[in-house]
This record gives structure tokens, C-alpha cells and sequence, in this order.
């Protein structure tokens, strides 16, 4: 548990006691915990300067062979690196960037801000996702609930993303809009169910990426004219409503799509190999930044920052808690996600 507050707490996954992953939760003493949940500055420092660092070779790239078909290089590695600004919101949203709740809120909010999302909405959303996985209150089930629904469904999904169509969806869900449960549809809205403080937070910090996302193309021209606004607009704007958008859902998607079993975190969520084949290796670099491929892992124990999960997912393995789990390369994943509707 990541906070003690009422309607601010990432509850540890506890359904079905004493069922399997009740058994997991055993197999892990609390002496051998506590190094996995240490906060590293480092390590934080490192993931953002890595994926900053990308964005600004693509960005060098993109501006020193204007105009060229590399452009198309630096847009496709600019998406890819917005998503792994998503990532690091993800871990201050868990209050896991940075030890100093400060530090940890000022870079989180700066990073989403960067992205078009507000982290602190997103905060109220994801606390849901986690408490409520694969029920009735989870919003995340709009997106990868139901599969496999059918080849031509995933494919106009991602195509529609690709084009730009969606965005507009994805920065809704990010801002607190209502999500709609597929199965009651009912609308889960996410700032009814948190503490005042939390809903003060996001209100004001959806106030803030709104208004830096209006003042860059204003700062651009002003820097550059014309062409630093075309630029803008090219290298940030256009990746992140085309590139970063089938991105997002394929990666939600595979981390929770077309499981068998709801009862415990070790069957509703899954981790996906990025090693051992090509395959996974590109998944990984692609879809997986910032060790978030280990997604069984960060719901059993949502308080193990990125950088430690793939300790946590090897002490896991060595006790035999992950038998059976969704544990599997993203081969066999597409193939489930991926395969005709089910009867």
C-alpha cells in the first residue's frame, strides 16, 4: 500500500483470500520486500534522462535533415518516446519517481504535462484501474476488456489510432472523463471516488496542461517564426495523436487482454517475455519501456518501482509462484488477443 489516506490508496490485490495470489504474497517474506520497494533518485534520473535524451536525438535528427524521409524516422522514434514519458507519469502516479513527494509530484506533472495529460487525473483513474481490476468500477476495462473480439475489430482499432482518430479519446480518459463500462454501461466517473485533496489536484493540473500545451505553439513561432511552429507541430504534436495512440492500446491490450481467469492478479494480468527471441526484443523497445512489460508483477506489488520489477518477477519465478500465471512471450499473447471472436 502506497498511501494511507481514504480515497488516495493503491490497495495491494487481495481477492479471493487464499486463493493463488494470495499464495504468492507468501512465498516473499517482508525482509525480502522491503529492498524491492526502495526508492532509487539515480535510477529515476537515468530512466528520464534516457528517454529526454531519445527525444532529442530524433528532434537533432529531424531539424539538421529538414526537410527529408528521415523526418519519418524522428516521428515514429519521437511516438515511441512519448510513451515512455507516459511510463515515468505512470511511476510518479504511483508515488515511485522519487522519494521526496514534492519532487516526485513537480517531475511527474512536468512530464505528463509535456505528454498532454495531467498525472494527477490520471492518479484518481489509474487508483481505480488497480483496486477495481476487471470489475465493475475498473475504466481501463473499455479499453482491453472483451478480447479476442474479432480480427477486423483490433486491426480498424489500431488503424483508426495510427490516423489520428482517436486521440481525442485517449486525452479525455486522461483529463477524468467518464468511462463507460461495456458490459452495464454504465459511466464510472473517477473523481467521484477519491479524496478531496486528490480531485483539488487534478482539477487545477488539467488547468496546467492546458495552458502550456496553448503557449508552445505561441513560444514556437515567436522563436522560429512559421518554421518553428511547422516544426512544433510535426515533431510533438503529430506523433503524439498518430504514433503514440496504437501504442497505448496495443500495449494495455497485451497486458490484459483475453485472460481466462479474473480471480487473481496472476491470471487478470500479464507479463510479457522481451527477451528470448526477436520478437520480444522489439516489443520491448517499442512497446514496453521502463521494464513495464512486467505488468503481473507491478499489480501484485504495486509499491516495486520499474527498475527493481525485474528482481521481483526472478525471486517470483524461483518460488514457483509464477506456474500457470500469464507469464508469456508476445507471440503467444497476439495470438490470443489476436484470434477470432469467442463463442
Amino acid at each position: 500500500m502506497q498511501t494511507a489516506g481514504a480515497g488516495e490508496e493503491f490497495r495491494d490485490d487481495l481477492r479471493a483470500p487464499g486463493a493463488r495470489n494470495a499464495q504468492a504474497r507468501r512465498l516473499l517474506s517482508a525482509a525480502e520486500l522491503a529492498p524491492l520497494t526502495q526508492l532509487s533518485t539515480g535510477r529515476s534520473l537515468l530512466a528520464l534522462a534516457q528517454t529526454f535524451g531519445l527525444i532529442a536525438v530524433a528532434v537533432g535528427l529531424a531539424l539538421f535533415s529538414w526537410p527529408s524521409a528521415w523526418m519519418l524516422a524522428s516521428i515514429f522514434v519521437i511516438g515511441i518516446a512519448q510513451h515512455g514519458l507516459f511510463i515515468l507519469a505512470h511511476e510518479a502516479a504511483h508515488y515511485r519517481l522519487f522519494a521526496h513527494r514534492g519532487a516526485n509530484d513537480a517531475v511527474g506533472r512536468f512530464v505528463g504535462m509535456v505528454s498532454g495529460i495531467s498525472m494527477c487525473t490520471y492518479r484518481v483513474t489509474h487508483r481505480l484501474h488497480h483496486n477495481n481490476l476487471y470489475t465493475e468500477e475498473d475504466p481501463d476495462t473499455a479499453i482491453h476488456g472483451g478480447y479476442p473480439r474479432g480480427r477486423r475489430y483490433l486491426v480498424d482499432k489500431l488503424w483508426h489510432d495510427l490516423l489520428g482518430l482517436n486521440a481525442w479519446k485517449t486525452f479525455a480518459y486522461f483529463f477524468g472523463a467518464p468511462a463507460i463500462n461495456d458490459v452495464t454501461q454504465r459511466a464510472i466517473r473517477p473523481l467521484d471516488d477519491t479524496s478531496p485533496a486528490l480531485r483539488s489536484a487534478a482539477r487545477r493540473d488539467r488547468w496546467w496542461v492546458v495552458g502550456l500545451h496553448v503557449l508552445a505553439p505561441v513560444v514556437a513561432y515567436l522563436l522560429a517564426g512559421g518554421q518553428g511552429l511547422l516544426a512544433y507541430l510535426l515533431l510533438w504534436v503529430l506523433p503524439l495523436v498518430t504514433v503514440l495512440q496504437p501504442v497505448l492500446r496495443l500495449r494495455a491490450i497485451l497486458e490484459h487482454g483475453a485472460v481466462d481467469d479474473l480471480g487473481s492478479p496472476l491470471t487478470a494480468a500479464r507479463t510479457n517475455r522481451t527477451w528470448g527471441g526477436a520478437l520480444n526484443r522489439i516489443a520491448g523497445a517499442v512497446l514496453f519501456p521502463h521494464h513495464v512489460n512486467y505488468h503481473l508483477e507491478h499489480h501484485l506489488y504495486p509499491a516495486v518501482p520499474h527498475y527493481r520489477l525485474p528482481r521481483l518477477h526472478q525471486l517470483l519465478l524461483e518460488r514457483g509462484a509464477l506456474a500457470g500465471a500469464e507469464v508469456r512471450d508476445v507471440a503467444g499473447t497476439w495470438a490470443r488477443v489476436y484470434a477470432d471472436r469467442r463463442r
